[in-house]
This record gives structure tokens, sequence and C-alpha cells, in this order.
């Protein structure tokens, strides 16, 4: 009878298993498979992609479309824009962040309360698309690379994870800093920011993933297209067919025969991509670390 019931058990937990795998095999491929599609015809001829039945493997394979991306110099410049503010956008963030969030975390600060009322208030509302555009008009902002760091520098969803954090943190070695003449900045600077690595490193790496994909801010309050992201650089690609100008500045013994609108686009997707792809594996570990930290602890 036990014998029986250990064996149903067993058999449950196996199919249990078999189910979960198949589930998440179904969900990883709708994932990378339209990064894979994309990646595949952008490695192909662009005349002959159009032919289409390529789902796997390039048919014909041919880098022109890439050599049409860099040709422009457009691309390079919002691709330096990009790593630009992400970069210096993803360093103010977090420590501006940090910062208020320690003052936060402490108690006897005059009037805490009101300050994370304000902050759990900005979760819910916010004051609409048209009075942000007259705010940045008036900051003077407009055309300006600082749209992309100020407004962003702080975020009150990052400071509750912080706060979170720094909640668990022993007051004696704050205590043991002060009595050696430390002040707070000193101890925040040299003490908090040392033993708060993951949490910083999660927050940079949501914020990073924000800085690097956002197109709307370059839409909205950017005119000049030196000034654009590259992710607003590719929007006007797929939204306004404006790869037909890369194609004219292609350079030589690059034809409509080898590449076509469609197939610049694909190409300029895996440009825009590929870089935040490539460095988000090195911080998956601070990622999952971070969060426990911010989570558990607090």
């Amino acid at each position: 009878m036990g014998i029986g019931l250990f064996k149903r058990k067993t058999r449950t937990e196996a199919i249990f298993d078999i189910f979960n795998i198949i589930i998440m095999f179904i969900i990883c491929f709708l994932t990378i498979y339209p990064i894979w599609y994309t990646l595949v015809n952008s490695l192909n001829n662009g005349l002959d992609a159009m032919k289409g039945g390529i789902y796997w493997f390039p048919r014909k394979i041919s880098l022109d479309n890439y050599k049409a991306v860099f040709a422009n110099a457009g691309i390079l410049t919002a691709l330096g824009i990009t790593i630009a503010k992400t970069f210096i956008g993803t360093i103010i963030h977090v420590f501006f962040t940090a910062l208020v969030a320690y003052s936060l975390s402490k108690k006897e600060l005059i009037g805490r309360k009101f300050y994370i009322l304000l902050g759990t208030i900005t979760l819910f509302f916010n004051g609409g698309l048209i009075p942000n555009f007259l705010l940045i008009k008036n900051l003077g902002l407009l055309d300006n690379f600082a749209v992309y760091i100020i407004p962003a520098m702080f975020s009150f969803f990052d400071l509750l994870i912080f706060m979170s954090f720094f909640r668990a943190i022993p007051a004696e070695l704050e205590e043991a800093a002060k009595i050696d003449g430390a002040n707070d900045l000193q101890v925040f600077i040299k003490i908090i920011i040392k033993v708060s690595l993951p949490v910083m490193a999660t927050i940079a790496l949501f914020h990073g993933v924000y800085q690097w994909n956002d197109y709307f801010t370059g839409m909205i309050y950017i005119n000049n297209i030196d000034l654009q992201p590259i992710q607003t650089y590719l929007f006007r690609i797929v939204a306004q067919s404006s790869s037909s100008a890369m194609m004219a500045a292609a350079p030589g013994g690059i034809t409509t025969r080898t590449v076509t609108t469609q197939s610049i686009k694909l190409a300029t997707m895996i440009v825009t991509t590929t870089p935040i792809v490539c460095v988000y594996p090195f911080l998956q570990k601070y990622f999952v670390k971070g969060m426990l930290l911010g989570s558990v602890k607090g």
C-alpha cells in the first residue's frame, strides 16, 4: 500500500516536471526565435530574403546589410549618444537615488513620513505628457542632452529597493565610523556604497536597460537629429521608412541587388540590441542577489 502511494507520487512528480519543461521550452522558443529570425534575415542577401522561406539559417549569406548600416554616419552618432546617456545616466541615477534612500532610511529624519507619502503618490499618479513637456521646456531641456539625465535621476520605486537594503545594514558599522570622526556623507561613500554593491548593480541593470531602450524621450523632447539616441533612430527607420536614405548612402558595391529597406531595418535592429544583450549576462548574478537582499532581509 505504502509502496503504491510512493510510486504514484513519483509518477506525478515526473509528469509535473515534464509539463514544466515543455512549458518553459515553449516560452524560451517564443522569446528567442523572433531574435533568431531577425538575425538570420539580416545576414541574408536582401533581395533573396524578399522571396521568403528563410526561417532557421541564411540562404545567401551577405554582410552588405551591416555595411550599409555602419556606413551611415547618423546611426554611429546615435549609437554614441545612447552609450553616453546610458553610462552617465546610470551612474548619476544610482548614486542620487541611493543617497536619497539612505537619508529616508533613517527614522530620525524630520518629515520622513511626509516625503515617503509624496513618493508613494508618484507611483500611482503623474502629471501627464503635456505638463511634463511644458516642464521640460521651461527648464530649458528641449534639444539638450541633459534631458536624458536630469528627469531620470530619481526613481521612487528604486528608492524602495535601496531603503529595504539599507535598513538591514548593522547600525554598528555607521556608529564605529562616526566615532572615528566620519560625517554622514563620508559614512555613505566609504561604507554604505561598498557594502551595497549587489543592490546597486541591480538598480544599475534596471536603469541601464531603461536608458538603452528609451526612444520616447528622444522622440518627444529632441528635434536635433544629432542628439537622438539609437532607439529613436531605429523608430524613425521602422516607422518612417527612412532606411531608403541609408541605402542611398551605402558604400560602393552595395546596390539594391544585395540590400533592401527591410533587410537594413533588420540589421539595424540587431545592431541596437546586441550591446545590451551582451552586457546583461554579466550583471545577472548581481541582479538576483540584489533582489534577494533587498526583499528577504528588508
